[in-house]
């Protein structure tokens, strides 16, 4: 895959917090990775087997208290100063100019109209085809977005990343908006439910079971928001916080004919209930388009990507429960 080929997908996510030896300990109890050495300072690197599923660093301390833990996404371009200049006149702010990190790549902090913070990366090269994530546990497999303008960041990132819009789903109060690549869905967009939380990104990874994940994740000192839920074609989700704040999500795919229980658990019958309506109001749609990583970026996003995150860690339950439907059932088909 070259360059040119990146555009808009999303190729990277790191994890800024307060107690990065904390954070180490808590994922690696909740899903399948090892934070290792990067080989640059204060930066790790969240190793899933041979893939790198992303970066974990320390909140720069001149960030101050202000700024919470959080994750932040990286969307791959083959430019990234073109894709700062386009941002802008889109209506998008810069967070961080554009910086080089040596032998790395080139990336650069913004937010999009509405406010929601987002990294753009340019590799110095790609990585060998065989530690690319491929869709399976431990992997980052849908993203989403809740906003307070729907149509309007829409609009921004089609424009940015040559984005597409999907199938547009009726969930009773608000609208689920498909957003696909390459004809491939790749995420969802969604009209935040409660005006005081901040845009956000929300990223949610496959686990082998959700269940055992939500109990990993209670054990390990976080917060379970929402689920184990089952959604609509037979998939469940988690959205959980991590002790130190940083919001994540967990999706366990539905168990297919023929696939392993190390691959997909069995169904759950406790949360039906929970997701009766939604499964009616909600038709089949394609699976997401696989992540294509590059070389870990280094120290992004900081105070100003931070503070977007605060309030929404804290509401992110009850802001997506109703869209995570939509999410997980496309993340489970990878």
């Amino acid at each position: 895959m070259s360059n040119a080929e990146i555009r808009g997908r999303f190729v990277w996510h790191e994890l800024m917090t307060t107690d990065t030896d904390a954070a180490s300990d808590f994922y690696s109890r909740v899903v399948p990775w090892k934070a290792e050495d990067s080989g640059m300072p204060s930066y790790s690197i969240w190793m899933s087997g041979k893939v790198r599923a992303g970066g974990l660093m320390a909140l720069p301390e001149n960030d101050g208290p202000a700024t919470p833990p959080h994750w932040i996404i990286y969307v791959g371009t083959p430019d990234v100063d073109a894709t700062v200049e386009a941002a802008e006149k889109l209506g998008g702010k810069v967070l961080k100019p554009a910086a080089d990190i040596p032998n790395v790549g080139r990336f650069a902090v913004l937010s999009d109209p509405q406010g929601a913070a987002f990294a753009v990366f340019t590799p110095s090269s790609m990585p060998e085809e065989g530690i690319l994530p491929s869709g399976g546990v431990g992997d980052f497999t849908w993203h989403e977005l809740a906003t307070t303008d729907p149509d309007a960041a829409l609009s921004f990132y089609t424009e940015l990343f040559g984005w597409s819009k999907g199938a547009a789903h009726d969930m009773g109060d608000m609208t689920y908006h498909i957003v696909t690549l390459d004809g491939k869905d790749v995420g969802g967009v969604y009209k935040a439910r409660d005006n005081s939380t901040p845009p956000n990104w929300l990223s949610y990874v496959r686990v082998a079971d959700a269940s055992k994940a939500a109990s990993a994740v209670k054990s390990a000192g976080g917060r379970v928001l929402n689920g184990p839920m089952e959604v609509p074609g037979g998939s469940w989700i988690v959205q959980v916080l991590d002790p130190q704040g940083g919001a994540i999500a967990l999706v366990e795919p539905a168990h297919a004919a023929g696939e392993s229980d190390d691959e997909a658990a069995p169904p759950k019958k406790a949360a039906k209930k929970t997701v009766k309506k939604a499964a009616k109001k909600s038709p089949p749609a394609k699976a997401p388009a696989k992540a294509a990583p590059a070389k870990a970026p280094a120290r992004a996003a900081g105070k100003s990507a931070g503070k977007t995150a605060k309030k929404a860690a804290k509401k992110a339950g009850k802001a997506a429960k109703k869209a995570a439907g939509k999410v997980a059932k496309k993340a489970a088909k990878k």
